[in-house]
């Protein structure tokens, strides 16, 4: 099968490609490859499909409706779209909203016409769970009322998703919307506490922590979020269902994990909390198991020790990643 996946060269992209090709299926990945955060990482995951015959690689804007559909008419018809490119990150949205509009609202509606122009019955959209804000109970459940996102990247995203259901009840596409929570990993995003953790530690720099350390996050490892992203390829009508590990930790608590494994103290600087943070993120992944048959594999402190592995693995480089 013959598959596109936009955001080819980003964390979850390169990783749902991956595993799309080991198991033998034709991957068409598009990536504009910009300079949101340190280029040396894209170029990293990129490298890591480039091996595979069954890879062709395209650097072109999802905004630039022209180029991708001069794509679609080349490289068609598609068994399904994964639309896994994004401005992501909720700090970054407050500095440059019109950006993350652009990408996430418009480059999801030029993928979406063309899915309608083309026939292309299947879309899958990375969405977010900053949509769930600080007003709901946790943990939250895919139908929690989404209606006063913190951050322009959240109301970005439901956005993306009001189109993709207009899409579906148009036009017939079926649509799978995937609600990440804390995505970490090797090669993670560099403005993601992880990465930037680990990285201050094991280089003995200050760790700054937003807050006094008690808000929580439902880190999810990426290999999980990366099957849990291909098991919703299957017909489903409209959903949306969360994606992740359902055992939020602490920061502190994260920091606690991370010493142990550097077996290395972290230099704490706090500052005040930010304005767009949520408290806390929590996922209710029934749904996840019920339609997709699908849930997380890797506790956080495998996930954390393999993150750890990459970095002293990548060092001399990694290390002098500019954070974001």
């Amino acid at each position: 099968m013959r598959y596109l996946v936009t955001g080819a060269a980003g964390f979850i992209g390169s990783q749902v490609a991956r595993l799309l090709l080991q198991s033998g299926e034709r991957v068409v990945g598009v990536d504009n490859l910009n300079e949101a955060y340190d280029p040396r990482l894209k170029n990293w995951r990129l490298d890591q499909l480039r091996g595979f015959a069954n890879f062709s690689f395209y650097r072109l804007d999802i905004c630039d409706q022209k180029a991708l559909g001069g794509l679609f008419e080349k490289e068609g018809p598609f068994d399904a779209v994964l639309n896994l490119a994004a401005r992501a990150g909720v700090r970054a949205s407050v500095e440059d909203p019109q950006g993350y509009f652009e990408t996430n609202v418009t480059g999801t509606l030029n993928l979406l016409e063309l899915c309608r122009r083309y026939g292309i019955r299947k879309f899958v959209l990375a969405s977010t769970s900053s949509l769930y804000g600080a007003h709901n109970p946790r943990p939250f459940r895919e139908d929690a009322d989404t209606s006063y996102p913190l951050s322009p990247y959240a109301a970005s995203k439901k956005a993306a998703e009001a189109l993709c259901y207009t899409y579906h009840y148009l036009h017939g596409i079926d649509v799978t919307v995937l609600r990440y929570f804390t995505v970490y990993g090797p090669a993670g995003r560099p403005d993601m506490s992880i990465f930037r953790f680990i990285r201050w530690i094991a280089e003995g720099e200050p760790l700054v922590v937003f807050g006094d350390g008690s808000q929580q996050r439902d880190f999810t490892y990426i290999d999980d979020i990366a099957r849990g992203t291909l098991s919703a390829l299957k017909p489903v009508g409209y959903q949306i269902i969360n994606l992740g590990s359902d055992r939020p930790v602490s920061i502190t608590e994260l920091i606690n994990l991370l010493e142990g494994l550097l077996s290395k103290k972290a230099r704490v600087v706090h500052q005040p909390p930010h304005a767009a943070d949520v408290p806390a993120t929590w996922a209710d992944i029934t749904k996840a198991r019920e339609l997709l048959g699908w849930e997380p594999q890797t506790g956080l402190e495998e996930g954390l020790k393999r993150t750890v592995m990459w970095y002293f693995d990548n060092r001399g480089w990694a290390r002098e990643i500019k954070l974001p």
